[in-house]
């Protein structure tokens, strides 16, 4: 509930000079911060695109898509935000361009705006603001950071800095800026670069914004020359100039900050009094300690399809599940050496199942379609053969069905109607209420999306790992295991271990622990909800098991 006569403070976060510079995990570390000073955070998303969510985003363009509790798909900050802050955050939290237009079209078709003209400029930056502002009262935060999107200069933002600019005119002394802007180091010059964050600032100033603080991102620590450079040509005090140098760890980062002071800047800017406590930070601290001092190596094998961008390895596809394996690995003392594999090496030749042998444990992460299917069987099938842990997200559990279906049961053609219809053995379906949606290209926010609870059986590694009969995980699928199929898997030795209330989901399959030492795939997003404070169980089991079979 929203407290009476409570006043609000709005931490604005922008880029610039480049794309990809750390808004996120900035913003993230401020609000990190704060919350260690006492204070309610609340943190925004904004996205300057027209895409209604992320769902319909192509991974290997924009990223990992993250799903929170509400079935909201989004960009995959928020779950930084949701890992730094340890919240669950809504769908007021994330907006689009595409959302903010579509809401502020849909009054006017309702006559909301009583019959006067709808401009761009005020009503598409009083809607950012009333969702702000909402997104502030729901959470009842002391201070809200907000993230926009892109950088500085670019025509896709210029409505959000608007709405910056309106919201600090209505509210002086209660919104501050904070730009992170890149400052590069050329090697064939061998000194920092400050005149691209001049004009980043320059370019700020333009929308009607001066930043309150700059957040300097380099290659190395800014030495004081440099930070007095920037104060003088940017209008602002050398103190207000943080260095954020490149780090072993974004976890490193909120730490980094404070040794700038970070916190008591903003608290001065916004004219809240320093609410020390004894060291809100001391667990964090803790935490990152761990992550250095741990010094036996895991060795993971994640085994994917959206691997290659170019000559490059994308691994922030399956950014969630990267994180949640380093969360359950510093818990355990161990150090997690991860390998990533492409599935279709594993059909075209290019690598032999049997490289399998050097990895600890194997995790096939979630997915869609027809490429790389027939590698990631091959995966899971050697895995199984051969006793390596095996741990499945999503597609991955599906996968892993089928694959038992195919090699135990002696389905041959045991396949997913997502990758071939015709099958005799459609061991992994489409969902009835899926079905209609499909057929007419309703694509965007339709699949089974967000937080619905499952029942875990006794005597099973999930309940084991869990310790509690009832759960609940965030999911994004459109396909299931047949029903018609259960009874006829679980005679040949699988064991459907979580299942939803009305018994009509198998979300947990696995092998009991007398026939693998882990063999076990989940329908939902177990990764969604690791915190570095607070691991997930079935990571923690599944590493638990890979250093086992290490011994």
């Amino acid at each position: 509930m929203k407290e009476k006569n409570k006043k609000h403070k709005y931490i604005f976060v922008v880029g610039g000079v480049i794309s990809g510079v750390g808004k996120g995990v900035a913003s993230s570390s401020i609000g990190k911060i704060l919350q260690a000073r006492g204070l309610k955070v609340t943190a925004i998303k904004i996205d300057p695109y027209i895409n209604i969510d992320a769902g319909t985003m192509n991974p290997t363009e924009h990223g990992e898509v993250f799903v929170l509790g509400d079935g909201y798909e989004t960009d995959q900050d928020m779950g930084n935000y949701e890992r730094f802050l340890d919240l669950d955050l809504t769908r007021i939290n994330y907006m689009t361009t595409g959302v903010v237009y579509q809401e502020v079209i849909r009054k006017e078709r309702n006559l909301e705006y009583g019959g006067k003209n709808v401009e761009v400029v005020p009503d598409i930056p009083l809607e950012v603001i009333r969702r702000i502002e909402k997104a502030t009262d729901v959470a009842n935060a002391d201070v809200t950071i907000v993230e926009i999107g892109g950088t500085i200069g670019e025509y896709q933002n210029i409505i959000f800095l608007e709405a910056a600019r309106m919201l600090k005119t209505k509210r002086p002394g209660d919104v501050a800026i904070v730009m992170v802007s890149y400052v590069p180091m050329p090697s064939n010059i061998g000194e920092m670069k400050t005149k691209p964050t001049q004009y980043a600032s320059r370019t700020l100033n333009s929308a009607g914004l001066q930043a309150d603080v700059i957040i300097a991102r380099s290659a190395l620590p800014l030495d004081q020359k440099r930070k007095d450079k920037i104060a003088i040509f940017c209008n602002i005090n050398p103190e207000n100039i943080i260095s954020a140098p490149d780090v072993s760890s974004i976890y490193d980062v909120p730490i980094n900050f404070e040794r700038d002071k970070l916190g008591d800047t903003v608290l001065n800017l916004l004219g809240i009094k320093n609410k020390k406590t004894l060291d809100g930070l001391t667990e964090w601290k803790n935490f990152v300690a761990k992550s250095k001092s741990t010094k036996k190596e895991i060795n993971i094998a994640i085994v994917g399809k959206y691997f290659n961008s170019g000559d490059f390895v994308l691994s922030d596809v399956y950014l969630s599940v990267i994180e949640a394996l380093k969360f359950s690995a510093y818990h355990l003392g161990l150090k997690p050496k991860l390998t990533y594999l492409n599935s279709k090496d594993f059909e075209d030749g290019k690598l032999k199942e049997n490289i399998l042998k050097k990895y600890d444990g194997v995790l096939i992460p979630g997915g869609f379609g027809k490429t790389g299917v027939e590698g990631k069987l091959k995966v899971i099938k050697y895995a199984r053969e051969n006793n390596i842990p095996y741990f499945g997200l999503c597609y991955g559990m599906q996968l892993m069905v089928i694959e038992y279906a195919r090699n135990v049961l002696g389905l041959k053609d045991a396949n997913t109607s997502e990758v071939n219809s015709n099958s005799k053995n459609i061991i992994i379906d489409i969902m009835q209420d899926q079905k209609s949606k499909v057929s007419s290209n309703n694509y965007g926010g339709t699949m089974r999306l967000g937080s619905y609870p499952a029942v875990i059986k006794n005597g099973t590694l999930a309940r084991e790992a869990y310790g509690l009969e009832k759960i609940i995980e965030r999911h994004r699928h459109r396909y299931e295991v047949n029903n018609n199929f259960i009874a006829e898997l679980e005679k040949n030795g699988l064991v459907f271990s979580g299942i939803s209330p009305d018994k009509k989901l198998m979300e947990i399959a696995e092998l009991p622990k007398s026939k693998h030492p882990f063999f076990l795939g989940v329908q939902f997003h177990p990764e969604f909800l690791a915190r570095p404070l607070a691991p997930h169980p079935l990571f923690t089991a599944f590493l638990k098991a890979c250093g086992k079979e290490k011994k």
